[in-house]
């Protein structure tokens, strides 16, 4: 919430007293060594945190004093200004950053500050900051009014831009290859349960230690920023896709479970059938049942006569019948996470960046 300027800061006024005879052309302005000898504005810059004035070698201060009276004075602040600054589009954000000048002891009947018409404020050309980028500048005026009179203020507004290539290659790549890493479980055979648990619990922790240490570098705010929204949502898919093992471990097994169940109850009814065998085999002695009929027991136009009725096949949902190719419902979990997982990563992707990007556009 601050930044650190270095500025050549120029003020002119003019000052009747001061005036001199130029002789005839010859004395173009004079040059003071000492400015504390004239009257100066009592200007100061109200948002400053702290700065200093230049005296390597000699002091940074020019002062001329032109013949009809004007007064020229320059010189060489390094200051850090305040700069509260709006952090919800962070770092797809513009700040605005002010250098606001007012006079302390004067009051509007005394003193007013006014921009010099035409190119007030000048930039240097190679100017380079290392994660922003300077658009624009705006001079406006803030005179204030207080119990003690109104001062005059005038102020600069620079807007920077975040330069975003930095975060890109930081941040958000580096989140979306460890969202993609913990996909790598689906593939994995659901009885690699140490691979699989080693993966989700180690992108897990890696996905927390970033978001821990992209929060460390930011200042408290009460607000969420885009880049908690990104974090956010990308430690969530790194959560599920762990979250996902634990519900095909849970499938399976339970499925193990029924399996064991049908065999118990297969080995049973085997049993049972074989002890039937034995009991009618050591009955077989005793009553022996006719093995052939007489042709005119059975009436042929008496005997019923079957038919069969086919019912019409039903119409197959091609995504049950393709679910049904796979064993087993933790299989088809793993297979639909394969799809679901990416797809709604692709689905948040689109909508954050078109959020976040189309909003810029209107900033």
């Amino acid at each position: 919430m601050e930044y650190s300027v270095q500025l050549t800061f120029r003020e002119q006024w003019r000052d009747e007293r001061l005036q001199f005879d130029d002789m005839d052309g010859r004395m173009a302005y004079l040059t003071l060594t000492d400015p504390n000898k004239i009257w100066k504005p009592d200007l100061f810059f109200s948002n400053e945190k702290e700065g200093h004035f230049h005296d390597i070698i000699m002091p940074n201060v020019l002062l001329r004093i032109y013949p009809n009276g004007e007064v020229l004075y320059s010189i060489r602040i390094s200051l850090v200004l305040a700069c509260p600054m709006d952090l919800k589009y962070y770092p797809l954000d513009k700040q605005t950053c002010s250098i606001i000048m007012a006079s302390y002891g004067y009051t509007t009947d005394d003193l007013v500050f006014l921009w010099k018409v035409g190119d007030p404020v000048q930039v240097t050309k190679n100017l380079h900051l290392p994660r922003f980028t300077l658009e624009k500048f705006n001079t406006e005026y803030c005179t204030s009014k207080t119990n003690t009179g109104e001062y005059s203020c005038i102020r600069v507004d620079l807007i920077f831009k975040r330069e975003f290539s930095y975060y890109l290659i930081q941040i958000y790549i580096p989140c979306c290859m460890l969202v993609i890493v913990s996909w790598v479980s689906f593939w994995l055979d659901q009885n690699a349960i140490p691979a699989r648990v080693s993966l989700g619990v180690t992108t897990l922790l890696t996905m927390a230690t970033q978001t821990s240490g992209i929060n460390a570098s930011l200042p408290p705010v009460s607000y969420t920023k885009a880049i908690d929204v990104w974090t956010g949502v990308c430690l969530t898919f790194v959560f599920g896709a762990l979250l996902e093992f634990a519900l095909v471990n849970y499938a399976s097994r339970s499925h193990m479970q029924k399996q064991a169940v049908k065999q118990q109850r297969k080995w049973d009814i085997e049993h049972s059938s074989l002890d039937n065998d034995h009991v009618e085999g050591g009955a077989a002695a005793f009553a022996m049942k006719p093995l052939v009929h007489r042709c005119g027991d059975i009436n042929s136009d008496k005997a019923h006569r079957c038919e069969v009725h086919m019912k019409p096949p039903k119409s197959i949902n091609p995504c049950k019948a393709w679910l049904n190719k796979f064993p087993s419902r933790s299989k088809r979990i793993d297979v639909m996470s394969r799809i679901l997982f990416p797809l709604m990563f692709a689905l948040f992707n689109l909508v954050y960046w078109t959020t976040y990007l189309l909003r810029q556009e209107d900033i």
